[in-house]
C-alpha cells in the first residue's frame, strides 16, 4: 500500500482589496489633499493660550479620549494640560517650552505652535512663530494689552506674518460686554497699524466655555463674525514660498559612483523642474536640470519644502552651503547687511563680538559692527542702545566672513534669515531677519536689479483697468489682483511685472518699487492716467520710447 503524499500544498496568496480599503484609500488621499496652515499663539502670561487650544482640540474632536482622562479631574477638564507637556509646566500652570500639535477638519490641515507668554521665555515665542502663517494673539478682556502682547506682536510683525487674529478672551468675566471688546480692538487695530501689520481679526471668545472658538456663541448675539476654527479655516495661505524664484541650498554632495552626482537640500522656495534653466552659485555657471530623485523615485515636478536630490546636465562644482537658483530672480552675493535681531542669550551683544552665523546650510564667522538701535517695546520706539540684554529685540549691522547668497526677509523667510550661535557653548544666542543689504557684490547677477513696482490703487477700479490695457500694450507684464499676499506679489515684481493691487479700502495711490536691496515706496499725488504713465516711464517701469496711445483707439 502506498502512503498518501502529505506534503503541504502551496497556494498562492491573492491580496484582498475590498470595498473598505478603496474607502480608506480615499480618505488618506482627500486628507494628503488638503492645505497645511501653521499658526502660533501669542500674548502674555495667563491670557489663556493653553486653555484657547485645549479647547478648539476638544470641540474639534480631536483629541483621544485616553488624554481628556488624564487631565480630567473632579469632572471637569484642565484644557491647558492638553498642550502642557512639561512636568515643570503641570505643576506651575504655565508654558515654558513650545508645543506643537497637529490636528485637522474636513476642511484643511494644521499644525499648532503653543508659545509661552512669560518675557523670560520670550525666544521660545520667536522659534514657534518663525514658520507660523498666522499669529493668534490673545487679549485678556479684563487687563487690556500688556508690554507681553505688544513685545509678541512685534515679533510676529518682525517675521512677517501676515494675517494676526486677536482672540479677545475670558469675555465672560465682563458680561460679553461690547463696549469692552470695541475698546480692546481699537487698541489692538492702533498696535497692527503701527507695527505695519496687513491684516488684523478681532473675535470675542471665552476659551474656557468654548465661547466662538469653534461654534459661534448663543451669548454674543452682537457678534456676527465667525469662529475662531471658521477663520483658521478660511483665511488666505502664505504663498510666498510656492511662487517666488528658486531656491534650493545644497546641504551634501551625493557621488555613490562615477556616473552619479546628486545634490541634496530642502527646496527653500519655488519649484523646479526637470529641463529648467538654473543658477549654481556662487559660481555664476548656466545650467539645466536634468533630474529630481527622491527615495521613492524620480519626480516630474518639485516644490517647496520637499527634500530632493537634484542633478544636473553639466559638470559643476557646488559643495555645501552653495545654491542652486532661478536665473530670472537670483539671490544677492553679500557679506555686510543689517538685520533685525532677537537677543536670546543671557550674556548681553555688544559690537565687536564675533560669533558664528548659520544661514540655510553654510556656517560662517560674523562679526557685529554696529548696534543701531534697541526697540523700546512698551512704546514701540527705536532708542540707541550700546548692548542688547536677554529677550532685547534691536537693529543691528554685521559682516561675515565668506559671502552669503542671501534674500531680503520680507522677500523670503528662508534665505532672509539666520541664526547667532556663541562659538564658547555652542548655544544658540539670537535670531534674525534681513531688512538691507549695505553692499553689493561686483559679481552680483544682474538680474537683481529693480525691474518691477507695486501699485496700491485701492477701490480705483475702473483706473486699475485703464492701467492694466496701457501697460499690457506698452508690452510691461501686468498682473492684476485684490489679494493682498505683499511677500509673494513682491516677488512677482522683482520678477519684472508691475502688480496691480485693487482693494476696498479708500487711501493714496501708492507705489513700491522692487528690488534686492530693497523697496522703495511713494505715494502717488495725480490720479490721472497720462501723469501715471509719465511717471512710470521716468523711472523705468516701462520703457521710456513708448507712447500712451490708448489701446481701445488702436
Amino acid at each position: 500500500m502506498i502512503a498518501a503524499d502529505r506534503s503541504p500544498v502551496e497556494t498562492p496568496i491573492v491580496p484582498r482589496f475590498d470595498s473598505a480599503d478603496a474607502e480608506i484609500e480615499q480618505q488618506l488621499e482627500a486628507e494628503r489633499a488638503k492645505d497645511l496652515l501653521r499658526f502660533s499663539t501669542a500674548g502674555s502670561v495667563d491670557d489663556g493660550k493653553s486653555t484657547l487650544i485645549g479647547r478648539l482640540l476638544y470641540d474639534s474632536r480631536n483629541v483621544y479620549d485616553d488624554n481628556i482622562r488624564s487631565v480630567t479631574h473632579n469632572a471637569a477638564i484642565d484644557f491647558a494640560q492638553l498642550t502642557d507637556g512639561l512636568r515643570a509646566e503641570r505643576e506651575q500652570g504655565i508654558t515654558i517650552d513650545v508645543a506643537y500639535r497637529y490636528f485637522s477638519t474636513p476642511k484643511r490641515k494644521f499644525i499648532i505652535a503653543d508659545t509661552p507668554g512669560h518675557e523670560q521665555y520670550t525666544r521660545n515665542m520667536a522659534t514657534g512663530a518663525s514658520t507660523a502663517d498666522v499669529a493668534i494673539v490673545l487679549v485678556d478682556a479684563r487687563k487690556g494689552i500688556l508690554d507681553q502682547t505688544r513685545r509678541h506682536t512685534c515679533i510676529a510683525a518682525l517675521l512677517g506674518i501676515p494675517t494676526v487674529i486677536a482672540a479677545i478672551n475670558k469675555m465672560d468675566l465682563v458680561d460679553f460686554s461690547q463696549e469692552v471688546f470695541d475698546r480692546h480692538h481699537r487698541d489692538l487695530q492702533a498696535l497692527a497699524t503701527r507695527l505695519d501689520i496687513p491684516e488684523l481679526i478681532a473675535v470675542p471668545v471665552s476659551a474656557l466655555d468654548g465661547d466662538n472658538v469653534v461654534h459661534r456663541s448663543s451669548r454674543i448675539l452682537w457678534y456676527e463674525g465667525p469662529s475662531l476654527l471658521e477663520l483658521l479655516e478660511t483665511v488666505p495661505l502664505a504663498i510666498e514660498r510656492l511662487h517666488a524664484g528658486l531656491r534650493f541650498p545644497v546641504q551634501r554632495v551625493l557621488r555613490p559612483h562615477q556616473d552619479f552626482r546628486g545634490f541634496a537640500g530642502q527646496i527653500a522656495a519655488g519649484a523646479v523642474h526637470p529641463g529648467d534653466e538654473v543658477l549654481a552659485l556662487p559660481s555664476g555657471i548656466r545650467t539645466h536640470v536634468r533630474s529630481i530623485n527622491t527615495w521613492e523615485g524620480d519626480l516630474a515636478a518639485a516644490r517647496a519644502p520637499q527634500s530632493v536630490v537634484l542633478t544636473l546636465e553639466d559638470e559643476t562644482d557646488l559643495s555645501r552651503g552653495d545654491m542652486i537658483a532661478s536665473i530670472t530672480a537670483p539671490p544677492l552675493k553679500t557679506t555686510r547687511f543689517e538685520a533685525t535681531l532677537v537677543w536670546m542669550h543671557a550674556k548681553p551683544l555688544r559690537a565687536g563680538a564675533t560669533y558664528l552665523l548659520k544661514h540655510t546650510t553654510q556656517t560662517v564667522r560674523a562679526q557685529i559692527l554696529e548696534i543701531r538701535s534697541r526697540i523700546d517695546v512698551e512704546h514701540l520706539e527705536e532708542r540707541a542702545s550700546d548692548q542688547l540684554a536677554l529677550n532685547d529685540i534691536g537693529e543691528i549691522v554685521l559682516e561675515v566672513s565668506r559671502p552669503l547668497l542671501a534674500d531680503l526677509y520680507r522677500e523670503n523667510r528662508t534665505t532672509g534669515s539666520f541664526i547667532l550661535i556663541d562659538p564658547a557653548d555652542n548655544a544658540t544666542a539670537g535670531a534674525a531677519m534681513i531688512r538691507k543689504f549695505s553692499d553689493v557684490a561686483e559679481d552680483a547677477p544682474a538680474a537683481a536689479q529693480p525691474t518691477g513696482a507695486l501699485i496700491e490703487l485701492g477701490t480705483r477700479h475702473q483706473l486699475a483697468a485703464e492701467l492694466e490695457q496701457s501697460l499690457l500694450h506698452s508690452r510691461a507684464l501686468v498682473l492684476r489682483t485684490r489679494v493682498r499676499a505683499y511677500a509673494a506679489l513682491l516677488t512677482v515684481a522683482r520678477s519684472g511685472a508691475v502688480v496691480l493691487i485693487e482693494s476696498e479700502t479708500d487711501g493714496p495711490i501708492t507705489l513700491t518699487m522692487a528690488g534686492a536691496l530693497g523697496v522703495d515706496s511713494r505715494e502717488l499725488a495725480s490720479e490721472n492716467l497720462a501723469d501715471l504713465l509719465a511717471e512710470f516711464r521716468r523711472l523705468h517701469i516701462i520703457p521710456s520710447g513708448d507712447k500712451d496711445a490708448d489701446p481701445t483707439q488702436q
